[in-house]
């Protein structure tokens, strides 16, 4: 059952989204089912839409409220913290939370643990023992699949660039380490000569792999990291009019994601499970409120796709639009 109060009746799982939300943002949910309060990196791309689609989809069927927000930008890690404090203070039963910067909600993650609020990290882990489980796609086989498909359609050597969305998250790291990792042990040919950071921001991707290309006209590919990054590179490509000479391979998905695949501008891109990440976010809160024990980790799987495959039944179902 909640700890707090709730003016409305709702309908049964539902959520509300909310962005900068105010200490009202339980009203309307039903006071006697338990209440997760989920925090996510953002909502300006459409893989946050799907992961509060999955969460409101176990909701219903786990028969708990929840509340469903984030900051106004992936780069806004203290709006964030802002978030997980109001959404503590508002004595939920579980807490799920998907840190943009895995260290900076350590205290955070402690009063949880002091309040007996259990922790579902989900998408991106924090620097903490307390999250009783994490829900996320495995980044560093994910990142190490895209850069095998790099050196496969590169031929083997080349230089290859990264732009990725942050060095303070877990996703954004292993997605990183991932892929460098790979080249560094499996392919001597292939160097890689920059790696820049764009907050996951469409518009300083699209900057930074514009002046990652100009300064390497022999580039023979860039990795985007997530959703916006990789949109961002194929902007840059698409701008200098090298399409067919730069290979860009990407991660997550999204309708632009999938129509520079079906163009020829994109050669491919890891898709995660957006709508699995947060359905098992929401099940796990509900097992954890009932005491169940819970793995460390939950995977969420992931897929590549490109134009050979993003029709398949099984690729359609973890693409999102």
């Amino acid at each position: 059952m909640m700890k707090r109060r709730a003016v409305l009746a709702a309908a049964p799982g539902a959520a509300l989204l909310l962005a900068g939300c105010g200490d009202d943002a339980t009203e309307g949910l039903d006071p006697d089912k338990p209440y997760v309060a989920l925090v996510s990196k953002g909502f300006q791309h459409q893989f946050w839409q799907a992961v509060q689609e999955g969460a409101e989809q176990a909701a219903e069927e786990f028969g708990v409220e929840i509340t469903f927000e984030g900051p106004e930008s992936e780069s806004e890690v203290a709006q964030q913290i802002d978030m997980l404090q109001t959404a503590l203070d508002r004595n939920p039963d579980a807490i799920g939370f998907a840190a943009l910067d895995s260290q900076a909600s350590a205290p955070l993650m402690t009063e949880a643990e002091s309040r007996g609020v259990p922790v579902i990290a989900f998408d991106s882990g924090v620097d903490s023992d307390v999250p009783v489980t994490t829900a996320s796609t495995d980044n560093l086989a994910a990142a190490a699949l895209a850069a095998e498909r790099m050196v496969e359609l590169i031929g083997g050597a080349g230089k290859v660039a990264l732009v990725v969305h942050d060095q303070t998250s877990v996703t954004g790291v292993d997605r990183r380490d991932g892929f460098t990792k790979y080249i560094e042990e499996n392919a001597p040919d292939v160097e890689i000569v920059d790696v820049q950071y764009g907050a996951g921001d469409q518009l300083e991707s699209t900057n930074i792999a514009t002046a990652i290309i100009e300064g390497n006209p022999d580039l023979a590919g860039i990795y985007g990291a997530n959703e916006g990054s990789a949109i961002g590179v194929v902007n840059a490509v698409q701008e200098l009019d090298r399409v067919g000479e730069i290979v860009v391979i990407g991660f997550d998905s999204g309708q632009a994601q999938m129509d520079a695949i079906r163009g020829g501008v994109m050669a491919g891109a890891i898709t995660q499970n957006p709508v699995g990440i947060g359905y098992e976010t929401v099940k796990a809160a509900a097992a954890a409120i009932n005491g169940e024990d819970l793995p460390e980790t939950i995977d969420t799987g992931f897929y590549w796709y490109d134009a050979t495959n993003i029709d398949d039944a099984e690729i359609q179902a973890v693409l999102y639009e």
